[in-house]
């Protein structure tokens, strides 16, 4: 059962992990989906390198942010679908948040709440 609310699920993760996301978002049943690249930076380290003698640190990573916005399924099945997917590990897996949505609007059709997701 849901609890009847809406939700967004919003994940940051590794950027060759999203196919993988998605298949499990799809499987999940949840296959709407926005993705945006980001960049940012947590626990994983650091990359030193060096470029026409120069040395630089690359201290923002490149990821991925996936928005699903759920109503008929639990966020939690969706938040473990992402976590399951993009495991690998070590550091830089990514983050997965769950924030309530207070409401939702199709542009198209109109429809709002529940109805609109």
């Amino acid at each position: 059962m849901t609890d009847g609310d809406l939700k967004m699920v919003m994940a940051v993760v590794r950027p060759d992990k999203l196919g993988d996301v998605k298949q499990a978002l799809a499987e999940a049943g949840a296959p709407s989906l926005t993705v945006t690249n980001v960049s940012g930076r947590g626990s994983q380290p650091a990359k030193k390198g060096q470029w026409r003698g120069e040395e630089y640190v690359v201290d923002l990573h490149q990821k991925v942010k996936i928005e699903c916005v759920v109503a008929d399924i639990p966020a939690q099945d969706v938040v473990d679908a992402i976590a399951d997917a993009a495991h690998t590990g070590e550091a830089g897996d990514g983050k997965i948040f769950v924030i309530p949505i207070d409401d939702a609007y199709q542009v198209r059709t109109g429809d709002s709440g529940l109805d609109a997701v």
